[in-house]
């Protein structure tokens, strides 16, 4: 006989005191165990959606910040990689905690500033091209008179009515 047959033989015989029904997951010898090519096809899915969502949850705070100013979104982005590479969950706070507060805009008002006064060092050259020139403030002077003393007028005429 081939040894193939004898093997063939050996994998249908049952041991005489195994129930006579075996559960449809459980292998005959040489056969493959697909419950378990199953289980090993889900663990390696599981780990890596974990580690997806790991690294999803990781660059949140650079998510957060990426509409904020280049320098914030800079040091979020520092603290976020310290934090995933030194695995101190400091950085990773820190960083949620700087992505959350927005920073006053103080170098839009500063370079205006430094605009102005460098026209004014140098009153005789012209505007550069890309500045438009200052719209004509109205004459004070020209104004009607101030609402108090028109609604005073107003009243006084309301009352000598009254009383004619």
């Amino acid at each position: 006989m081939p040894k193939g047959a004898i093997l063939s033989e050996a994998a249908t015989a049952i041991h005489p005191a195994a129930p006579p029904h075996l559960p449809a997951f459980l292998a005959m010898p040489g056969e493959t165990d697909h419950l378990m090519v199953g289980i090993g096809i889900m663990l390696v899915g599981i780990v890596f959606g974990f580690g997806l969502l790991y690294f999803k949850l990781h660059s949140l705070p650079e998510h957060m910040a990426s509409g904020a100013s280049k320098t914030q979104y800079q040091i979020v982005g520092v603290l976020a990689l310290l934090a995933l590479f030194t695995h101190n969950h400091l950085f990773w706070i820190a960083a949620l905690l700087v992505a959350l507060v927005q920073f006053p805009d103080f170098s839009t008002p500063m370079n205006s500033i430094a605009r102005s006064l460098e026209r004014l060092a140098r009153p005789g050259e012209p505007l550069p091209a890309d500045a438009a020139p200052p719209a004509a403030l109205p004459d004070v002077g020209a104004e009607a008179p101030a609402p108090a003393a028109a609604n005073a007028g107003a009243r006084a005429a309301d009352s000598g009515a009254g009383n004619a």
